[in-house]
């Protein structure tokens, strides 16, 4: 059995129209006639993002406005990422105004974590998941040269901008992308704001298991009907527990 040390907030917004609201309901994935201007951009974009990478990153590149920003998940953490196919933790991206930002740097590679070395084994244990505030001391490989660092924990909001969306795109594998199946439920909107509620099966490849989610996606629209904001909310915690973990706080 997997754990995961920390406390996962999940929420899934059940949409009803109400006064100013248009959409539609229960279409069929493939079905964007029911929809018009940006609810159909939204509908398509959904679609494409269950589809395939290379329908994905068309999408982004010709409906995703170049001082758009795509608005990532809040955790309490440090704002960095790694690539976890790796036998080694290197650090790939870090989040501006993150605890990581100043801390850490592109390239960085972690050696230990609270005296603890960050090898493959150890890498579930290595204390960075917690309550904000506490402080974690590490030893990383930088530009060839061994350097002490400390930090702590804290909320971590991450935005993407469009370059950035398309860069970590591209590192996706494609023959992990598309959903196994899916459905668009609701596609609502209300002056250049448009949500949209969907549900899919997915593989989670790390662990080689199904799960299957519900999923609010918000797009914001400029005038030239380009999106310039896009932000989601999932079942987290289900995705976790239908994977094999367990939350233990």
């Amino acid at each position: 059995m997997k754990h995961i040390f920390t406390t996962i907030i999940c929420a899934v917004f059940f949409l009803v129209p109400s006064d100013g609201f248009s959409g539609g309901h229960e279409k069929d994935e493939h079905d964007h006639d029911h929809y018009h201007g940006i609810e159909a951009t939204a509908n398509d974009w959904i679609t494409a993002l269950y589809t395939g990478k290379s329908e994905s990153i068309e999408t982004v590149e010709n409906n995703m406005a170049d001082d758009s920003r795509s608005v990532q998940g809040r955790y309490v953490g440090f704002g960095f990422t790694w690539d976890p196919r790796e036998n080694e933790m290197r650090v790939g991206r870090v989040t501006p105004n993150s605890p990581a930002d100043g801390a850490l740097e592109v390239g960085d590679l972690f050696l230990e974590v609270n005296g603890v070395k960050a090898i493959p084994e150890n890498f579930e244990k290595l204390g960075f998941r917690g309550k904000p505030g506490a402080e974690i001391a590490a030893v990383i490989e930088r530009k060839g040269m061994k350097k002490d660092i400390t930090f702590k924990r804290g909320i971590v909001n991450g935005m993407l901008s469009k370059t950035q969306v398309l860069e970590s795109m591209n590192l996706a594998e494609a023959d992990e992308w598309p959903a196994k199946e899916f459905r668009i439920i609701d596609v609502l909107s209300k002056d250049n704001i448009v949500y949209v509620l969907s549900n899919a099966t997915q593989t989670d490849y790390n662990v080689d298991l199904d799960y299957n989610v519900y999923t609010v996606h918000r797009f914001m629209f400029n005038d030239d009907g380009k999106v310039i904001e896009i932000a989601n909310l999932s079942e987290d915690r289900f995705v976790l527990e239908q994977t094999g973990f367990t939350i233990t706080r």
